[in-house]
């Protein structure tokens, strides 16, 4: 009789190890925009040998970070999943030699997104091994990893949680199994309860934007300034996510070297790869990655290089931001700097043109006007 109790003090201090584990999934569906506090309450009950059915409380605490449009992800953090053990179950695990509890959980969560079918998540987790004290209460931590989940569809999403199983082993001290080695329990929620953890509208993808661009860039390396004229469009893929970026038309610069050696170059800058950037509120943040051409280099008015070879022998990337005031109906400013490799192809001048070209600081100051076409 007394080994009976012993088991039961033991296997509901392990139930309620593998319950903080398995509350992990419910909130760790990762990946992106406004914060939503979530504090949960569920209870589960859960068949085990010799004791038969009981029945655990958990309590749920995340800051979930849902996307505003389709094609966002869905994150989480500050979690908090504390689970207080009591002392009646740290003495019948300390009777039976334990030392320390670990094992291993599949727990399950039903994620619906707008008219897309259920989708069920079944996930491994590792239920962290926790040292138990001589007496008294102690609290466990358990975490695991979840991939990150696309919400693609417009409409109510829900997150509900599930049923889940786990396999615990008590250890003792020195790392050997107790009398009872391991043992496995599938719990379900109980009925009657709100199990929906995260429940949020969807909206539809914001509108695409098209854009003139008026302004100009200044080279540091020159002290010089050239005027640029363009287009940018700008096409959400998602909540805080768009493809798109700055074309710009070729433009022409004028620079004394030394102060006192006219000069003059076209400049071409040649996207290179993708383009996109982040939605930031009213405005964005804008990544353009691209390649400075110098079609035509004159000094004095001669030409010391021409033709598409003479570039920059590495990509630049510029961070360009929106200004105070500007939004996506209506435009306004965007700036950024850049930097510029060191020239290549520019023929027997190349090195010399590379010193007053090459280096960072180089700047675009930018006006956005909204245009139809």
């Amino acid at each position: 009789m007394p080994l009976r109790i012993n088991v039961r003090m033991l296997l509901a201090a392990g139930v309620i190890v593998l319950l903080t584990a398995c509350c992990l999934l419910f909130v760790a569906v990762r990946g992106a925009a406004a914060s939503t506090p979530v504090d949960k309450k569920l209870s589960f009950t859960c068949p085990f040998p010799l004791i038969g059915l009981q029945k655990l409380d958990v309590n749920i605490k995340a800051d979930f970070e849902v996307p505003t449009a389709p094609g966002g992800t869905l994150s989480t953090s500050g979690l908090t999943i504390t689970v207080n053990v009591p002392d009646k179950a740290a003495r019948g695990l300390n009777l039976v030699g334990a030392a320390t509890i670990e094992g291993t959980a599949a727990a399950g969560v039903t994620l619906v997104n707008g008219d897309a079918n259920p989708f069920p998540v079944r996930i491994p987790l590792d239920v962290a091994k926790t040292g138990l004290p001589p007496s008294g209460s102690f609290s466990t931590v358990a975490k695991g990893s979840v991939p990150t989940v696309t919400l693609a569809k417009p409409g109510k999403t829900t997150l509900t949680v599930g049923d889940f199983t786990t396999r615990l082993t008590p250890k003792k001290a020195d790392g050997s199994f107790t009398g009872i080695g391991s043992f496995t329990s599938d719990c379900a929620l109980d009925p009657g309860q709100d199990a929906v953890l995260l429940s949020f509208d969807l909206g539809d993808k914001p509108a695409g934007h098209r854009y003139s661009i008026g302004g100009k860039t200044g080279v540091k390396a020159l002290g010089a300034t050239a005027p640029l004229t363009g287009a940018f469009d700008l096409s959400p893929t998602a909540a805080t996510v768009f493809s798109g970026g700055p074309v710009f038309d070729k433009a022409h610069t004028e620079f004394r070297l030394f102060g006192f050696v006219p000069g003059a170059a076209d400049l071409e800058f040649v996207a290179d790869g993708p383009q996109g950037g982040d939605l930031t509120g009213t405005g964005f943040v804008a990544r353009p990655r691209f390649t400075t051409v110098l079609p035509l280099v004159t000094l004095v008015g001669m030409p010391v290089s021409s033709g598409p070879d003479c570039k920059t022998s590495a990509p630049s990337t510029a961070e360009l931001r929106t200004g105070t005031g500007f939004t996506l109906a209506a435009g306004g400013a965007l700036t950024g700097t850049y930097s510029l490799a060191p020239l290549t192809g520019c023929g027997a001048f190349t090195p010399y043109l590379s010193t007053f070209v090459q280096g960072e600081g180089n700047t675009f100051d930018l006006v956005l006007t909204p245009r139809k076409a």
